[in-house]
Order: structure tokens, then sequence, then C-alpha cells
């Protein structure tokens, strides 16, 4: 089987072909989502970038394309399918109460990015990224920015080593170029990276660094360490070296989306702990033989650690009561619709008088 190299440089696999050959038996094309602009797309095909637009069946499906998406085009332009994800990074979305929003699909590694300054750098916040990162299936590595403004470096880093268990840490200088090439090894093989983090961390920065030019817009860094919010869109860019980068606005926040496996993973020091309890239910309130509130006294293992594995876990069980709200909604909507269907065809015809 002969795979073409342009479709193999934006990360197209033999196991992409095999997946493939039904919607090329239909005459359709493959294609990678590089921007989302509402129901239009710009994507990158086999014979370049195209525009395109969502067939009017997808249109009513609940899940659309996402950026970094492979989809299959009706030619000259039309989206006509979404092929599975691999890997999916996706937060409630801010304003509704139970909905997600894909921030980045099919990547296979995450850069969590975080500034060394007072205003951005937050361990607490760290665990809420990877907690994310893990359960969305690709491999997250912590990419700790801006190390000139922080007055204890070798402090921070071990901050981070505390909540980040076997994920791998950089210290990446990105206007001066130092720690970039520690990232290059993540692009080999035509991976994707997907960068995440707050704004004016030095995201664009970079990707314009691993560019070896200027393909992301950036700005000047305030008095305060803080850059500029410059990315306004998701972005997907091949690299002329190699790999993809899939660069995203900055997040003032992250809300959990069904993330019960990655923060389990994230906090795998307190579900070790958890598992030792004397009693299987235990709240590691006040109960006998608790092994989470030993660890606590002891000092092994930080209240504020707790405190936030809690709070996060809280946050998911709100969203798993919202997601089974919504679910029962959906499900009684369409009952009501079949039975007004079923009276419908039941209803004898009108006699028409005359």
């Amino acid at each position: 089987m002969q795979l073409s190299d342009s479709l193999i440089r934006l990360g197209w696999t033999p196991e992409r072909e095999t997946e493939f050959e039904p919607h090329r038996e239909e005459g359709f094309v493959p294609a990678r989502v590089a921007v989302e602009h509402r129901s239009a797309y710009v994507l990158y095909g086999e014979d370049g970038e195209l525009r395109a637009e969502l067939a009017g069946r997808l249109r009513h499906e609940e899940t659309w394309p996402a950026v970094g998406d492979w989809v299959a085009v009706r030619p000259p332009a039309t989206i006509a399918a979404v092929l599975p994800r691999r890997t999916v990074f996706s937060r409630k979305e801010p304003w509704l109460a139970a909905k997600e929003q894909v921030l980045a699909a099919n990547a296979d590694v995450v850069f969590v990015t975080m500034a060394l300054t007072p205003t951005d750098f937050k361990p607490r916040r760290l665990e809420r990224y990877l907690a994310t990162a893990w359960e969305s299936g690709a491999q997250p590595a912590i990419v700790l920015t801006k190390p000139d403004l922080c007055a204890d470096v070798d402090a921070a880093v071990l901050a981070v080593e505390a909540v980040a268990f076997g994920v791998p840490i950089h210290l990446v200088n990105a206007l001066r170029g130092e720690g970039v090439t520690e990232l290059e090894p993540y692009l080999e093989g035509h991976q994707t990276v997907a960068l995440l983090g707050s704004s004016g961390v030095g995201k664009s920065t970079i990707v314009n660094r691993l560019a070896g030019n200027e393909v992301m817009p950036t700005s000047a860094i305030g008095a305060d360490g803080r850059g500029t919010h410059t990315t306004r869109h998701r972005e997907l860019l091949p690299l002329s070296g190699g790999g993809l980068v899939l660069d995203t606005p900055g997040l003032r926040e992250l809300q959990l989306w069904d993330v019960s496996e990655g923060l389990e993973q994230t906090f795998e020091d307190v579900a070790a702990l958890a598992a030792r309890c004397r009693f299987g239910d235990c709240s590691h309130e006040s109960e006998p033989g608790c092994a989470v509130l030993a660890a606590i006294r002891d000092g092994s293992l930080p209240r504020e650690r707790f405190e936030s594995w809690r709070k996060l876990q809280r946050e998911l069980g709100r969203l798993e009561r919202r997601l089974d709200a919504r679910a029962l909604a959906e499900h009684s909507q369409q009952i009501r619709k079949e039975a007004r269907q079923r009276r419908h065809a039941q209803r004898p015809p009108r006699r028409r008088i005359g």
C-alpha cells in the first residue's frame, strides 16, 4: 500500500489508510482540519490547502470537526464525515451547563505550558491540566517558560515534580532560544504536538522557534512578565523540519470534562493512599484507619494537594449529574416525539365534504 508523502507529513498512517478505504470507495479524499471558522474550515490535503464546508447531514450531528481531525472530503470541498479520533483534549464549554468543547484532536503530545511568574505559576492549576491531558490519551509534557523571571527556579521545579509524577519537565526561554532543542524530539515521526496554557505564557514564541521563523504573531512582554494574548483561534501548523504543532488561544479557565481516569492518574499518590484505608467507602474526614488522613498528619501528603483532589472530584461529580439530567431530558423528549408520531399515524384520514 503506497501512502502519499504529503499525507504522511500531516500524520497519515497505514492504519488511517485502512480505516479510510470505505470512504475512498465513495470517491472521497482525506484531509486534516487546520483552522475552524464557525462552520467553514481550512483543510490540509494531498494537493495542498483547501477551504471546505460541512455537508448538510453533518450540521445536525452533535460532534463537528475540530482542529486536528481527519475528515473525508467530497470533492471539490464538502466535509462528509469525521474519522474516529485517536486522542481528544476537551474541556466543559465555559458558558454552557453540560457541553463539550474540543481544544485539540489527534494530538500525540500535549505541552502543558506554564510561565514561572507569580501570576501564572500555580501547581493547583497544573493538576487540572494534567488530569485533562492524561484523559486525552496523548502524552503530556510540562514546559515551564520565562525562568529568567523566577526568583527560585529549583524550588519551582521541585513543586512541579511533586504533582507531575513521571511527566517530563522542560525549562524553556523561547525569547533566547534556550531549551527549545529539548522539545524537537517530540515532533519526530510526523507527530502532532498541541500547546495548551494560559494567555501570554509564550506558546506562540515556542512555535516560532520550533518552526525556525515567525509563523505565529507575538507581542511584547509587560513589566510584570505577562505577555499579551495573541493567538485568536486554534491552528494546526506543519513544520518544515517535520512534525506539526497545534497552537491554541490562552485559556482563562479549564473546566473539567469527563476526566475520571485522568484524575486518578494525576493523583496516583492520593489514590494509592485511599486504597489502603480501612473502609472501602472512606470519606477521608474522620474515619478510623484512614490512610489519607494519616499521611496528611505525618506530612507525607500536603493538605493543599488533598484539598485540590477533593475539589476536582466534586467538580467532576457535578458535571456527571448534569450529564445524567441532560440525557434524561433528551430521552423524555424523544419519547414524547415518538408518541406524537404514533398518534399522528393512527389518526383516521379526514373525510372530504362535498
